[in-house]
């Protein structure tokens, strides 16, 4: 048996209940893991919601650090006894013993512990992705200036730090000095409050007029439309999250207006949908993080048991950096 979270119907965090449930024995491709570090994402709330929605009951979570207890036929790249960590589907992360599959699942380097394994997979191969893989049609060289909103959570303070060991100048939003301040205290060559600032006018006066080659928006509906006005020609407007609601529908022909823009919506699962590739992005996260070239933030840490209310503090953008949930 294990504890693990569960919801019953899509809603507000107490729908988010603890319960016991039983764990068997992996099948083929499968692995068991015993957690020891949680992790927790904006993604938990938008399945919570409904947003995305979810065959009831369902459990919730997407990234876990712990031991392998045991593994299915067919998996070769762990045993039991290795330390792991992950970001995967489906969700059901929050609890103590889960069977899911191996696929997505790497083994941790012994330089990084469970805590910061469980807090960064999700968030570092998001941070990959974009700025590995959503580029420009022009690229990114560095020198050049990108503006990433939400520059203060799990995914852009790892983002800011990478960015800067990728000679990028990072242009960082927050909704707060204070969160500027991290922000800037992370490597961001600017941070801007967007709620006491006009963030497109100051975009475009750090950047002589010219704007930005390319938005990283995980913000969604509030800052879509000035981020468009942030891009220069040809430049990629990249969504990968929807913090402040979906985006409502749009003109096509309004990107050609504004300097012939590139949109792009991006999921992380896209890109780890093979062991290979997980496999790969992970590397390249893992050598960034052993270098020191970016340190994982791990701002707040609840028991299991205190669930809803780190949904509840989530949502009222009270957290910064990663958020764990311990056992």
């Amino acid at each position: 048996m294990s504890l693990a979270v569960q919801i019953r119907q899509h809603g507000g965090p107490e729908e988010l209940q603890i319960v016991d449930v039983a764990v068997g024995e992996p099948g083929p491709g499968e692995i068991r893991i015993r957690h020891h570090a949680i992790g927790l994402n904006f993604i938990d709330v938008y399945h919570r919601t409904g947003l995305y929605p979810l065959t009831m009951p369902a459990g919730i979570g997407m990234e876990g650090a712990g031991v392998v207890e045991a593994v299915g036929e067919g998996v070769t790249h762990l045993k039991a006894g290795d330390r792991a960590a992950y970001a995967s589907q489906p969700p059901g992360s929050y609890c103590e013993v889960r069977v899911m599959p191996a696929k997505c699942v790497c083994k941790l380097p012994d330089a990084i512990s469970f805590e910061t394994g469980a807090a960064m997979m999700l968030k570092g191969l998001t941070a990959q992705y974009l700025l590995k893989k959503t580029l420009p049609v022009e690229g990114l060289q560095p020198g050049d200036h990108v503006l990433f909103h939400a520059a203060a959570g799990g995914v852009g303070l790892i983002a800011t730090q990478w960015a800067k060991a990728l000679g990028l100048r990072l242009i960082g939003t927050a909704g707060s000095d204070a969160k500027c301040q991290l922000v800037r205290d992370n490597g961001a060559a600017h941070a801007i409050n967007y709620n006491t600032e006009d963030f497109a006018a100051r975009v475009k006066e750090i950047t002589g007029g010219k704007g930005v080659k390319v938005v990283y928006d995980s913000v969604g509906k509030d800052t879509w439309d000035k981020s468009l006005d942030c891009l220069r020609p040809f430049g990629l407007m990249a969504s990968f999250g929807n913090a402040s609601g979906p985006v409502p529908p749009f003109a096509p022909g309004s990107l050609g207006a504004k300097g012939s823009l590139y949109v792009t919506r991006q999921t992380l699962f896209t890109h780890i949908a093979t062991r290979e590739s997980t496999q790969a992005m992970a590397d390249e996260l893992f050598a960034v993080v052993a270098s020191g070239q970016v340190k994982i933030h791990i701002a707040q840490r609840y028991p299991l048991a205190e669930v809803q209310q780190a949904h509840r503090d989530l949502e009222a953008r009270k957290t910064t950096g990663s958020t764990i949930l311990t056992l």
